[in-house]
Parts: C-alpha cells; structure tokens; sequence
C-alpha cells in the first residue's frame, strides 16, 4: 500500500490576495482573468498601489492548494518545491505543515526571495493572478524525493512549471521515474495564458501521454485550437487516458476511458473563485485514490468547489472540507 496519496510538485507561492475593482486593474495595466508573471520590481509597486485594501496571505500555489485539499479530506500528501530562507519561506513552510502535508524543505533554505502572488479578486468573483516567481524559478530535479515519488498513487504536476526550463525538466524527470513505478501520472493545465503561450512545453511534459488531466473550458479550448468544446473533447482524448474539463457554474465533463461522464453544478452565489479548480482537482484525486468511481469523486470536486467560491480565499478550513464529505456521503 503506497504511503501517498499524491505526489506533487509545483511552485510555492505566498498568496496575497485583494478584494478590487476593475478600474484597479486598468490602473495597473493588468489583464483580467489570467496569470501574468512579473518581476519583483512590477510587483512592489503593484502592492504599492494597493496599500490601503485590505489582504489576506497563506501558503499557495495551484498544486499546493490541492495537496492541502487532500489532507483534509482525509488523505496523504507530499509536496515539493522551492522557497527561500525568508520570512515569507518560514510562514510558507510553518503553513504547509499545519495543513499536514509532508515536503521535501526539512534542512535550511537557500537565500533569495520566496515566490509571491498577488491574487485580485474583482466583484464579478473573478481572479486575477499577477506571479512573481522568485526562487521558486529555479525549481529543479533537486527538489524531488524519489522515494516519496515512488511510494504514492499518483505524481501530479501544475502546467504554471512549464514557464522554467529546470521545473518543466523536473515534471519530466518526475513523469518519467513515476511511470516507472508504476505511480499514475497527473497534470493540470492551470491557466490559459499557460496553454496559449507554452503549448509546446506542455506537451513535453505530457510526452506520450497522462493518466489524467485537469482543465477548464477555457484552456481545453486553447489547448485544442478549437472553438467547440466537442473538439477539444477530442483531443484531449489524445493527451491523457482520462481527464476532467471543469466549466463553473454548468458543471464538468469527466472522461473515464470509456464514457463521457456530465457532472451537475452545485448552484451557489460565488464570492471568490480563487483556487476553485485547484480544490476540485485536489478532491477528485481523493476520491479516486479511495476507489471511487469517477462520477462520485467528480461529485464531490464539484460540491467542495462550489463550497469554496461562496467564501474568500483558496482554500477552506479542515472542519468545513469534512463538512462536505458527510454531506456526500
């Protein structure tokens, strides 16, 4: 019986995050929706601007969020990635543990600057991502544990890696030692300027192909070059063995191999859709990982999904992520 759950890698990044309106965004020049990397100088006056909202911080990253979400339903996790030995790396790392999530960081940090995100939350509950990297760029395959990797149920990477030549090596290093052991292999597109500007490096990452892939509608589209979501369906047919486009307030598409599965939204009034695909993708591979078939463990992704829009931040307390499972249950 493997140790883990899932096996990640991805970029840690304290995420900062601000309630905003849009003539914010116009202000700073900042295209809405995406995920836009900075450097730091950009990014402080960013913060600059925004000095006087008030702002939440925790311990972030897409593949982070859903590590955190498997613990807390009640699984096993390890993470590994990079942070610095600042203030901002202590409070990451200090944070991660007390989500019971187990990572490689267990000696001192290098020096530099840990990776930061600027989140902007704008009233119609959108997100806008604004990421400077920091040391977290330099993420390599020396961060990898492998016989943590080896000892999981699946290795799931975040395509936000394939913007670093060392990361993108690592997922592949990764991919390919996962493959080996026979641990399943996971990845999520992560955002559509990831998907419309890497597309090449993605696919080096997914090589001959996934267990398992993660997208919205938005980015399935892009990956596919298409307009219709029945030929983005298609290809991605071609790039993973089964995958999940996820598609907000009108549910999800699951496909198990098989059968095209449709998932039912949780209807809710969203507040914050900040880390609502990372949620889903962390409470998907719970589910499966627990032999789930792919509808109820897509029943549940959906209903913790919407639980977490309803509410601000990426993520939600351990208490209310087992509310969730009762209810399914």
């Amino acid at each position: 019986m493997a140790k883990y759950d899932v096996y990640a890698l991805g970029n840690a990044l304290v995420d900062m995050e601000y309630e905003v309106e849009l003539t914010d965004l116009a202000s700073l020049g900042i295209d809405k929706g995406v995920m836009t990397l900075v450097d730091e100088d950009c990014q402080s006056r960013m913060m600059a601007h925004l000095a006087g909202h008030p702002h939440q911080r925790s311990s972030g990253g897409s593949a982070a969020n859903s590590m955190i979400a498997v613990r807390q339903f009640g699984g096993t996790s390890f993470y590994s990635c990079k942070v610095a030995g600042d203030e901002l790396g202590h409070f990451y790392m200090q944070d991660l543990r007390a989500g019971g999530v187990d990572t490689n960081h267990q000696t001192e940090r290098e020096p530099g600057h840990t990776g930061r995100c600027v989140v902007l939350v704008t009233p119609d509950s959108d997100r806008t991502l604004c990421t400077f990297l920091g040391i977290s760029g330099d993420l390599s395959a020396k961060e990898l544990v492998e016989s943590a990797l080896r000892d999981s149920r699946y290795f799931y990477m975040e395509g936000y890696l394939v913007t670093s030549d060392s990361a993108r090596q690592a997922c592949c290093d990764a991919r390919r030692l996962a493959t080996a052991a026979g641990v399943k292999t996971a990845l999520s597109l992560s955002d559509p300027n990831i998907v419309r500007y890497f597309k090449p490096g993605l696919l080096t990452m997914i090589d001959s192909g996934v267990d398992l892939l993660f997208a919205n509608e938005d980015e399935a589209k892009t990956m596919a070059d298409a307009t219709e979501l029945d030929d983005a369906v298609a290809y991605l047919k071609t790039l993973s063995r089964e995958f999940v486009i996820t598609r907000g307030p009108r549910g999800a598409l699951v496909w198990n191999g098989q059968d095209l599965l449709a998932i039912d939204p949780v209807k809710v009034e969203a507040v914050d859709t900040v880390g609502a695909g990372d949620m889903f993708a962390g409470a998907f591979l719970y589910g499966r990982c627990r032999g789930w078939d792919h509808r109820r463990a897509a029943d549940l992704a959906s209903a913790a999904a919407a639980k977490l829009v309803t509410r601000l931040g990426p993520r939600m307390s351990a208490a209310e992520t087992q509310a969730v499972l009762r209810d399914l249950r």
